[in-house]
Order: structure tokens, then C-alpha cells, then sequence
């Protein structure tokens, strides 16, 4: 069984945020895969897909995206999923609008969700899919540019990589993740 977790906030506030384009890569997902995310248990939103003979969980956590983490962990416990078998999608400040980068482990990089799944899996060593938001042009807050929403324009672009996201996560259910990574980060 696989878990592809996507990041965000829960409620209209939030919806087409740059925070929540995790949130997006899932509804993607279920969309792609014939899934409906029904299940709110586990301080979150799932559903249950299949690809072949694989089970998949998506998840959105419920929990803001500050403490994502509990969410996470809940879920790996109560269906005894391996970090192996676990993709977190989220949004990269540091990646360039668009582009999506795919990593096995790595550091919260300053990543409050990345944060929290770190500390409630005790591990950095996860597959990840960052989608790049880029980074505010002048002085504006860090907070306020991941919780404002994309122009009409960048909305095409980031549909896109919401797109190359969801392709790199039905190619990870069924081939190794590097594979995956040498096909999409390109």
C-alpha cells in the first residue's frame, strides 16, 4: 500500500492558494485514478485508489498545514505504511514557478509542513514532489505570498505542473522513485 500525502490548508479561505497546491496534485489524483476523498478520519481527507493490484491512499491533512505531520503519522500507523511507500506533495518556495522537482529525503528547507512530517515520522528519509511557487517579487511577506492566489496567468502555468505532478506520482506507484526522478526532473 502507498501513501501520496498532498500539503495545505483546509476550508474556501484557503482554496487555490499557493499553500495549497499539494492540495490540488491530490484532487488531480483522484480525478486521474477514480478515487474519492470521503474518508475524514486521522485528522484528514483520503480516499483509496487503486493502480493494478496497488492500493493508494491520497491524502489532504486537515490539521493546517503547520502540523500536517500528526495527520500523516496517524495514517501510516492505522494502515502500518512503511516510509518507503510514503510521497509528500507540497509547495518550494526556492523552485522557479512551475517547475516540479522530485527528491528520496531530504531537509525541511525552512518548510513548516515538511517540518511537522519530519518530527511526527522521525525521519527525513521520504519521497517528495516539490512544486515551485517561486519566490515574491518585492517586499512582500513570505506568509502573505503563500496564502495569496495565482494570476489568470500563472494559474496556466502552475495547472501544468499540477499535471507533470500527478503524472510523477501514478509513474511512482509502479516503478522505482528513481526512475521517476530520472523521467521527471527533467
Amino acid at each position: 500500500m502507498k501513501l501520496i500525502v498532498g500539503l495545505g490548508n483546509p476550508g474556501a479561505k484557503y482554496a487555490e492558494t499557493r499553500h495549497n497546491i499539494g492540495f490540488d496534485v491530490i484532487d488531480d489524483l483522484a480525478k486521474q485514478l477514480g478515487a474519492e476523498l470521503t474518508e475524514a478520519k486521522h485528522k484528514g481527507l483520503y480516499g483509496i485508489a487503486r493502480k493494478g493490484a496497488e492500493k493508494v491512499i491520497l491524502l489532504k491533512p486537515l490539521t493546517y498545514m503547520n502540523l500536517s505531520g500528526e495527520s500523516i503519522g496517524e495514517v501510516m500507523r492505522y494502515y502500518d505504511i512503511d516510509t518507503e511507500d510514503v510521497i509528500v506533495v507540497y509547495d518550494d518556495l526556492d523552485l522557479p514557478q512551475g517547475k516540479i522537482r522530485l527528491r528520496q529525503k531530504g531537509s525541511a528547507g525552512g518548510h513548516n509542513g515538511i517540518k511537522s512530517t519530519i518530527a511526527h515520522l522521525g525521519t527525513d528519509q521520504f519521497k517528495r514532489v516539490r512544486v515551485g511557487i517561486g519566490r515574491p517579487d518585492g517586499p512582500v511577506k513570505t506568509v502573505d505570498y503563500v496564502l495569496g492566489k495565482f494570476s489568470s496567468d500563472e494559474r496556466v502555468l502552475m495547472n501544468e505542473a499540477v499535471e507533470k505532478s500527478t503524472a510523477a506520482c501514478i509513474h511512482a506507484i509502479d516503478h522505482t522513485f528513481i526512475e521517476t526522478m530520472n523521467q521527471f526532473n527533467q
